[in-house]
């Protein structure tokens, strides 16, 4: 089979369960929204804040995909099944960092100079994620693991079968009903809670049933941790998930700043940064396949197929990301109306699409590269990148245009500024990102 249609095969059942887990917020979105527009903005900074935590912490255990898919191209099955096991220290120490954060926000909220009245609903949004983040985390190694085998078949159907759970259960404690009294955003929340302990509980059984995971041993008792192999996994995971923190927070504070603008300006953000989740769920997808197949050619000593590999996806990823970024375009005014009932949102989430569309763009590429990088052990340039640039030129630049105001103009008071600033931030970084990794590319055919 070429490397082609095994990417577009791994890739392909990756998206289907990214959608839905992707679909999980969508839908929060939407439920929130009809339900009362305070409770969408509530649900924005909530959202915002919890993704934040979660995506940065996640990413550390996400950086081991090359490791266990480099020891699967080596034929070292039984080292993959230890491997996971100390991973597991690794997990207890990250929850630990993101329950603390999530219990208490209340700094960050009052710096983010939140309003009134949605700070009581923001907090009480997250104090439910907090006890909903171990199970996720866990979820999250779960479906690492798969990844890096090149099976991620029962990942997917156990996120298709939790989004079936999620959809109904969300409207019922948004809204209130059969004794429940409406909860407005927090009831997301608590839908998220017992959705992600189903998931953990399936996984379980999974690990403890299916043939497929029986040559790793995983189910052998715990070992002492090890500390060299938690080093290890702290120097490719560390840096990797301070990455995807940077370029996450560079994203998601974007609505603690647009909070200041109002509630109608907050509702229509949270509409973009939806859309501009779903559409990253397309070069995540094909990055994973690829992450896992570059590392399986470098561990088992083929550098050439490696590189084969890198060329393929970085085309494919770019021709569905111009696709979907010209279909965005035509469709804004329509999708944007699929989220709110009022037309000045409406309006204003029509234009945010339209530089959603250009964002995405330039997204799918830094995507690929930052992925395949981390193949080959580069994390801390990536990281210096995106501080620099999606820090500095897409948030604080976003920031400056629209609170403060540049060159004698008057400050926009528009999230629109915010999302100029962060797409030609974005651009940058995809530039030098694919300028590492040609880089490391030709090094590894020496």
């Amino acid at each position: 089979m070429s490397e082609l249609k095994i990417i577009v095969r791994h890739a392909g059942t990756v998206l289907a369960g990214q959608l839905a887990v992707m679909a999980f917020g969508v839908a929060d979105t939407v439920i929130a929204g009809r339900y009362s527009d305070t409770a969408l903005a509530a649900l924005s900074v909530g959202s915002a804040i919890y993704i934040s935590v979660y995506v940065g912490l996640m990413g550390i255990v996400q950086a081991l995909l090359p490791i266990w898919a480099e020891m699967l191209g080596a034929g070292q099955s039984a080292a993959i099944g230890k491997s996971v096991r100390q991973s597991l220290y690794l997990a207890g120490l990250i929850s630990v960092v993101g329950i603390a954060v999530l219990l208490f926000p209340a700094p960050l909220l009052r710096w983010a100079q939140v309003p009134d009245n949605m700070l009581q609903e923001v907090q009480n949004y997250l104090t439910v994620l907090a006890f909903a983040f171990v199970p996720a985390l866990l979820f999250r190694l779960y479906s690492t693991f798969n990844q890096s085998l090149g099976k991620p078949f029962f990942v997917t159907w156990l996120q298709l079968g939790a989004l079936a759970v999620k959809i109904p259960l969300s409207i019922w404690l948004v809204a209130g009903g059969a004794g429940v009294e409406p909860m407005g955003a927090v009831g997301c929340a608590w839908a998220t809670l017992v959705v992600n302990y189903l998931l953990l509980a399936l996984c379980v059984v999974m690990l403890k049933t299916q043939a497929v995971y029986k040559p790793f041993a995983v189910w052998r008792p715990m070992e002492r941790p090890e500390w060299l192999a938690i080093a290890r996994f702290a120097r490719l995971g560390l840096p990797g998930g301070m990455a995807y923190l940077v370029e996450v927070t560079s994203f998601t504070l974007m609505a603690l700043f647009i909070a200041r603008l109002g509630t109608s300006a907050l509702a229509s953000h949270q509409i973009a940064a939806s859309m501009a989740a779903v559409l990253y769920m397309m070069p995540l997808s094909i990055a994973i396949a690829c992450s896992a197949r570059t590392s399986l050619w470098l561990g088992a000593g083929k550098p050439k197929q490696a590189k084969q590999v890198v060329m393929v996806g970085i085309k494919l990823a770019a021709v569905i990301s111009c696709a979907l970024a010209a279909t965005l375009l035509i469709a804004k005014n329509y999708l944007a109306s699929l989220y709110s009932t009022s037309p000045g949102i409406i309006a204003q989430a029509s234009v945010l699409l339209g530089w959603v569309a250009l964002y995405h763009l330039a997204d799918s590429s830094q995507a690929m590269c930052a992925f395949l990088l981390r193949c080959y052990r580069i994390t801390i340039a990536p990281l210096l990148v995106y501080g620099m640039l999606l820090w500095g030129l897409g948030l604080y630049g976003g920031y400056v245009l629209t609170h403060v105001g540049l060159a004698g103009k008057p400050a926009s008071l528009n999230p629109a500024s915010f999302w100029l600033a962060a797409t030609w931030a974005l651009v940058c970084v995809a530039a030098c990102l694919l300028a590492l990794l040609w880089r490391a590319v030709k090094q590894s055919q020496r």
